[in-house]
């Protein structure tokens, strides 16, 4: 897999480049103008249990306001997808991870979290979270921890 972080990325370095090789043809580029917008509306509002129904305008925005990590197959289609919402500077929100299931049990998802991981360590940011159901042993691999004193977090949510 080869991951390209672009200048696209406002706020970084022009020409930062970090390359991760491997023969399995697949890429991770964080270039948004090469996302498929449609086919992740399509992912996210037809087949991701925290998005279902999620509008095409809601998934412009969110990718509008967010960085962006497509995952792309050997042949250059798009086959993943998440999106970090973050300040660049002390705080980073991992959200939006999904496979194609024509694409899972590859290691993908482990690999979309590790390059996540490596683009925001520059930031130094002093946390990065993220919620799951189901995935814990993966992103536990990459580093993640269950939050130390979830007692002191809150949320502020439309759902109630």
């Amino acid at each position: 897999m080869t991951t390209t972080t672009r200048s696209a990325d406002r706020n970084r370095d022009e020409g930062d480049n970090r390359q991760e090789d491997s023969d399995d043809g697949y890429e991770i580029d964080t270039d948004p103008g090469r996302l498929d917008v449609g086919l992740v509306h399509h992912w996210l509002s037809t087949d991701a249990f925290w998005a279902l129904g999620r509008s095409r305008d809601t998934v412009e925005r969110s990718i509008g306001g967010s960085l962006n990590f497509g995952v792309y197959g050997p042949d250059g289609g798009q086959v993943a997808y998440a999106r970090v919402v973050t300040d660049r500077a002390t705080f980073a929100w991992l959200c939006d991870v999904y496979v194609a299931p024509a694409h899972r049990g590859r290691g993908l998802g482990a690999r979309l979290a590790t390059a996540v991981r490596d683009h925001l360590a520059p930031y130094e940011l002093k946390r990065t979270m993220l919620a799951t159901l189901d995935a814990h042993e993966l992103y536990a691999r990459v580093g993640f921890v269950p939050v130390p004193d979830p007692e002191r977090l809150m949320i502020l949510s439309s759902e109630r």
